[in-house]
């Protein structure tokens, strides 16, 4: 009986690493890697090593489209090139944004939510969750937007991100990454008219749609 060689094994594992990576390479309608505004920009935050790529798509997104409720913005955008085109989003859209430059950089990105607030008034927050291709681990970023009281940056190592949750307050991370946006948030931003029909419907926490899709997610994090 023939043995299997290292080399034979190894290539088999990355020919399997790859097939589970590859949904957060793809392009879709809201998160459009293929647009040509979309791969503009990231023609131009691409760097030489990755991390650098990854740092300065983070802080590109995050600093250049601010959120939409920071600005009064009345247009709702719903995919990556639609923040391009508006030069705003809220942080659905600014997440769509994120992983679409980052996938047209050939790095794998998908996303992630938390649900923030309390029973009375609480709202699904997204972020984005990276593949580091050199380590093989995810980690999360939140492109968000800064302001006063928010703080989130780049961080390879402990979290720095927009909204820490507060569990006594019943808030959650929710430890599935998502190659696509949940059924429920894209709903409400395909369905608002404008940022007043947004907030008015704003998913407040996970759907049945929603659990569905994570139910079935290739990848979480584990210590969430």
């Amino acid at each position: 009986m023939s043995r299997e060689t290292p080399t034979l094994r190894q290539a088999a594992a990355s020919e399997a690493a790859a097939e589970r990576l590859a949904p957060f390479l793809a392009a879709s309608a809201a998160i459009d890697c293929d647009h040509p505004a979309v791969r503009r920009l990231a023609g131009e935050v691409g760097r030489s090593r990755e991390v650098d790529t990854l740092r300065v798509a983070y802080e590109t997104v995050r600093d250049r489209y601010p959120h939409a409720m920071d600005i009064d913005a009345s247009t709702v955008s719903v995919s990556a090139s639609d923040v391009l085109s508006h030069g705003h989003g809220i942080c659905f859209a600014k997440s769509h944004l994120l992983a679409a430059v980052l996938r047209a950089c050939g790095i794998a990105a998908g996303l992630c939510y938390q649900k923030l607030g309390d029973d009375d008034q609480s709202c699904l927050h997204a972020l984005n969750a990276v593949w580091l291709r050199d380590q093989g681990r995810w980690i999360r970023l939140d492109a968000r937007g800064n302001k006063p009281g928010i703080d989130a940056r780049f961080s390879l190592g402990p979290e720095a991100l927009a909204y820490p949750v507060r569990i006594d307050r019943g808030e959650r991370d929710f430890a599935e990454i998502h190659a696509t946006p949940l059924p429920s948030t894209l709903a409400a931003l395909r369905r608002s008219r404008t940022m007043e029909d947004l907030v008015r419907g704003l998913p407040s926490d996970m759907s049945a749609a929603d659990r569905r899709q994570a139910d079935k997610a290739r990848f979480r994090f584990d210590h969430l």
